[in-house]
């Protein structure tokens, strides 16, 4: 039996939008391997979204809302003769994305007191109109990146 390798290669879109982001979401919103429940928050959020932006596609929504959140620079700790600096760096395009997956994410789970699926529309919505947790932390991360700047020559 082979190794399990990296998501990318086994990852089937998903079967309604037909969409390998979507199913790749759906799979880090997953818990326990209940992959059928994920389904049902998603898909339900995607309905809540149909009817409050009836003028967009669900999944225009959830690829701009991704879109929006996805950092451009970091800082990453270096150590240079005994110091730590925080050096400000791009990010690559597939560490975008599954930082951006895992700050909605986190934003979703930190609300309490909603059904999962009425707390990811509008953490999507508000991602998608640039507001909410998720652009927050894009917004710290950038604001980070652009404090340490004077660290920015130590980048390897």
């Amino acid at each position: 039996m082979g190794r399990i390798t990296a998501s990318k290669k086994q990852l089937k879109p998903d079967p309604v939008y037909q969409s390998i982001l979507a199913s790749k979401f759906v799979n880090c919103l997953m818990w326990d391997g209940k992959k059928t429940a994920a389904q049902g928050v998603f898909y339900g959020a995607l309905d809540i979204i149909r009817e409050k932006i009836p003028d967009k596609s669900p999944i225009d929504v959830f690829h701009q809302a991704l879109d929006n959140v996805k950092p451009n620079i970091e800082v990453r700790s270096k150590r240079v003769g005994g110091a730590s600096y925080q050096v400000p760096m791009p990010v690559q395009k597939n560490r975008q994305q599954s930082l951006a997956i895992r700050w909605i994410l986190a934003a979703v789970r930190d609300k309490k007191g909603q059904p999962a699926r009425d707390k990811l529309a509008s953490e999507l919505i508000n991602a998608f109109n640039r507001e909410g947790a998720a652009i927050t932390k894009r917004e710290n991360v950038h604001r980070m990146a652009e404090a340490n700047k004077a660290f920015a020559h130590f980048a390897w």
